[in-house]
């Protein structure tokens, strides 16, 4: 990575902030994650590109702030202001000056120096999908077929299940599902075979489940219960202290 010398540069930085987009409130930041963090590079043109780059390719659902910017090798200063953000310094055909590595590793800073923007783009977005909320998909546990229905009280009735695939399980999240698509859903509360009380039901058994406040249930419809679970390792980035090359 070539290093040029702009020393009448070193103090050129901008004032809090560029946000891109416009930063949360504080009230907004508690619940939405963003990224906060400080770019240095070489020369005015390359400050203004890695910016556009970064402005033109945001993160859908992840706002990005630059608290911090300007010209020349990353300086004590740099780590400190990232310490206040994201603890993430963006450098650009640029190197440290002495003593940085050490406030990094005292101020769990992370510094990562390019000497390539399409690098330094992909990295950012890689950082910004982990601290995304996780995707998540349904798990399908079990499924049963409507075959009898008895009233329970006003407002409720209990279906008589047969289980078909999986198990019916006492605290599952269920659905009714209808010619016409899902109808009703809730929590598995009770589950009775006979006049038993039983916490699971599995393929071949017919239970005995109650529905709270809904009636139009229909004999042939679908019973299924699932779980809701996060996609993938999607291990959130947190910074290393370090300053990397890359």
């Amino acid at each position: 990575m070539g290093h040029k010398s702009k020393t009448h540069h070193q103090h050129k930085t901008s004032k809090h902030s560029d946000t891109l987009p416009a930063a949360a409130t504080s009230s907004e930041q508690e619940h939405k994650p963003m990224l906060a963090i400080v770019i240095k590079s070489d020369t005015d043109g390359c400050e203004q590109a890695v910016c556009e780059t970064i402005a033109k390719n945001t993160i859908e659902g992840l706002p990005v702030e630059i608290i911090h910017k300007g010209v020349g090798d990353i300086c004590k200063t740099d780590v400190m202001t990232a310490a206040t953000g994201s603890r993430l310094v963006l450098g650009f055909n640029v190197n440290v000056l002495p003593k940085v590595a050490e406030l990094c590793n005292e101020q769990n800073v992370e510094v990562r120096l390019y000497s390539v923007i399409y690098k330094l783009h992909e990295d950012l977005k890689e950082i910004a999908v982990t601290l995304l909320p996780r995707e998540e998909e349904e798990k399908i546990l079990g499924k049963a077929k409507v075959i009898a229905l008895f009233k329970s009280s006003r407002k409720g009735l209990i279906i008589g299940c047969e289980v078909e695939t999986g198990r019916l399980q006492r605290g599952d999240h269920f659905r009714i599902i209808s010619a016409m698509g899902p109808v009703y859903s809730g929590i598995v509360s009770s589950l009775h075979i006979e006049k038993d009380t039983v916490s699971k039901a599995t393929p071949g058994q017919q239970v005995g489940m109650k529905i709270e406040n809904f009636k139009n249930v229909r004999i042939g419809d679908l019973v299924e219960c699932y779980q809701t679970v996060p996609r993938g390792k999607n291990r959130k980035w947190q910074p290393s202290g370090k300053i990397l090359h890359l």
